[in-house]
């Protein structure tokens, strides 16, 4: 593709279904490795191919025969065919060891990674759920750092764009425009931290159309106006801040 059209490829990922971060739901040792499954079992399933040519060694353990092979042409096929990786992240859920008793008589994809994945601890959410237009998602942004972090060392530090992140808020067509620039620096204050930033190349979010949610939450840096017939977009003081700290970085 790069010697035909001078062009790059990139694939977009998520660490599960609702773009978590796996946290241990304990420091018991059965646990961390839990969270690290429940990655393997979502992320990995699709980025282990794509950087070593073969499924995490967690899935070929525990899935066994039902899960397929790549031959060794298939392998060097994907292995390494992608010259970006885009990211969404949200929010973080727990991870705790389970056994699968009934792994032997109904496997299913659902529970081989014998990791039960909630969103509280003894009562104690995660993250906060202020501000969120959606019931899925708490505020939890440390899991970005760790997120990034985890995929520059296992996955050989790869290019990535950012095109999903923060917090949504319900529509309120009432606020002015002034009133509805208000921002997620909470969820960007994590990326000063980071290391290696020539490995972190954009960061895109826009209001969008979610899903069966359609236009009654919105996300992002930038916010669209609805009303005036153009979907005018608007930097939001989020994105003023994200662009404060490029200029440092």
């Amino acid at each position: 593709m790069q010697a035909s059209h001078k062009g790059k490829l990139g694939i977009t990922l998520v660490s599960h279904w609702m773009s978590h971060w796996m946290v241990p739901f304990s420091n018991a040792k059965s646990d961390r490795h839990a969270a690290l499954r429940a990655l393997d079992f979502m992320y990995g399933w699709f980025m282990d191919p794509l950087t070593f040519g073969r499924y995490p060694l967690s899935m070929q353990s525990l899935v066994g025969d039902r899960l397929p092979k790549f031959s060794k042409e298939e392998s060097d096929m994907v292995k390494g065919s992608f010259d970006f990786l885009i990211l969404n992240y949200y929010t973080g859920n727990y991870a705790e060891h389970v056994m699968n008793a009934n792994n032997n008589i109904n496997p299913s994809y659902t529970t081989d990674a014998q990791a039960k994945q909630t969103t509280d601890r003894k009562g104690v959410p995660i993250g906060l759920k202020i501000l969120s237009g959606s019931p899925w998602l708490h505020v939890y942004p440390q899991g970005i750092k760790s997120l990034l972090h985890y995929t520059k060392r296992k996955y050989n530090n790869p290019i990535i764009y950012i095109t999903e992140n923060g917090i949504s808020e319900k529509n309120d067509p009432t606020l002015s425009l002034k009133e509805a620039f208000k921002g997620l620096e909470d969820h960007l204050l994590p990326y000063p931290s980071l290391s290696s930033p020539k490995s972190y190349q954009g960061y895109f979010l826009l209001d969008n159309f979610e899903w069966n949610a359609g236009y009654t939450v919105r996300f992002g840096i930038n916010f669209v106006d609805y009303k005036d017939g153009l979907l005018r977009r608007y930097p939001k003081s989020s994105a003023l801040w994200f662009k404060h700290f490029l200029r440092k970085t």
